[in-house]
């Protein structure tokens, strides 16, 4: 099954939830997955490129039933990626059932971060760092002021661990309204 079904499955699952039980926006959003064979390598274990396609399931999880993606959607914005990295720890093999956790680890002027795991039997498999931004489908980037009187403020969202900033800053590229050449050394 590629990831755009799946991806489809989870936003139906998710919507559904949400009626039932939504999530506030601090909870830990948990969905249950199996590899499957689209997902291994020759290695017969996960493909490290995967994690990450696997790991958009849980970010349309949390944001479907902490109710943000409607409310963004409705003022023609949506989240993108900015920056990511991923530790591995244990390879998932093909077959096996495990959990993905998502939730919000903070948000500072530009941006809000998010952490991923793969868990299972409650061990930590993989982890997920992501730093994303809203965007405008006008273009530009919704200041957070903005997007906070447009969806409320979450309570209890925390601030920004200072590592963050500098994983941040030493993983990040030039904006995109500065040069960027490929030059090698």
């Amino acid at each position: 099954m590629n990831v755009i079904w799946r991806t489809l499955l989870v936003i139906l699952r998710a919507r559904l939830h949400r009626l039932r039980r939504p999530l506030a926006p601090t909870a830990i959003s948990r969905i249950r997955v199996r590899t499957l064979p689209t997902d291994i390598d020759l290695l017969r274990h996960m493909n490290n490129g995967r994690y990450l396609s696997l790991f958009d399931l849980g970010r349309w999880d949390l944001l479907i039933r902490t109710g943000l993606a409607d409310a963004t959607r409705a003022q023609g914005w949506y989240p993108v990626v900015s920056n990511e990295t991923i530790t591995f720890r244990k390879s998932l093999n093909l077959w096996q059932s495990f959990v993905i956790e998502t939730r919000f680890i903070g948000h500072d002027d530009r941006a809000f971060f998010l952490e991923h795991r793969a868990v299972v039997d409650g061990e930590i498999y993989a982890q997920a760092i992501i730093r994303a931004r809203m965007l405008r489908r006008s273009g530009g980037t919704v200041p957070h002021e903005e997007l906070f009187a447009a969806i409320g403020r979450p309570e209890g969202l925390p601030e920004v661990a200072p590592w963050l900033h500098d994983w941040a800053a030493a993983s990040g590229l030039p904006s995109t309204k500065r040069p960027a050449p490929s030059i090698w050394d």
